[in-house]
């Protein structure tokens, strides 16, 4: 029980030592302040003129540090913009060989869907997308287009058919609007 009674003064005793510790500094930060007040008017205006002569250099310091940090971000900039460029023209490149392959690849479906017998190539054929199977139809001789396209079923011979003639009204419309372009 006496080490609870202690406790308590020695509380008060902390919390009176950091009160009489905070007065006292602020007194003597007073005290140091009103020394630096200038007391004449001369003061005041020789303070006047340190300042307005410092504005002008701390203006170019300014100046200077911005220029520099813009010169950075220039660079930074710079630097992106050149690797943006190495990764547009290595997907210029990825791009160009993939087409490649892919009109490989058609030609090669081309060629074993017309050596396929009729009635397996328009199994095969309409169980790929409409598009894709227009497009070999197209790339076929007609002959061959005929019977594989009389081998479907007839819902799916019919669509690709509107495929077939919606590319070509697009492919007409779109020459019929750079003819008429070039009329005017």
């Amino acid at each position: 029980m006496r080490q609870q009674n202690k406790s308590p003064s020695l509380a008060m005793n902390l919390a009176t030592a950091a009160l009489y510790l905070a007065l006292s500094t602020t007194i003597s930060l007073a005290q140091e302040t009103e020394a630096i007040v200038p007391q004449s008017p001369a003061d005041i205006e020789e303070i006047q003129k340190y300042c307005s002569n410092i504005t002008d250099n701390a203006a170019d310091a300014r100046y200077a540090i911005q220029a520099k940090e813009l010169s950075e971000l220039r660079a930074q900039v710079d630097q992106r913009v050149k690797a943006l460029e190495e990764k547009r023209k290595e997907y210029e490149v990825w791009l160009q060989r993939r087409n490649e392959f892919i009109g490989k690849a058609q030609d090669s479906l081309v060629d074993i869907i017309s050596k396929m017998k009729p009635d397996a190539a328009a199994a095969q054929m309409a169980l790929i997308g409409d598009e894709a199977a227009a497009a070999l139809l197209l790339k076929l001789k007609p002959r061959t287009s005929s019977v594989i396209l009389n081998e479907m079923p007839p819902e799916k011979s019919a669509q690709l058919a509107r495929v077939i003639v919606g590319a070509q009204s697009v492919g007409q419309s779109g020459r019929k609007a750079r003819a008429a372009g070039q009329i005017q």
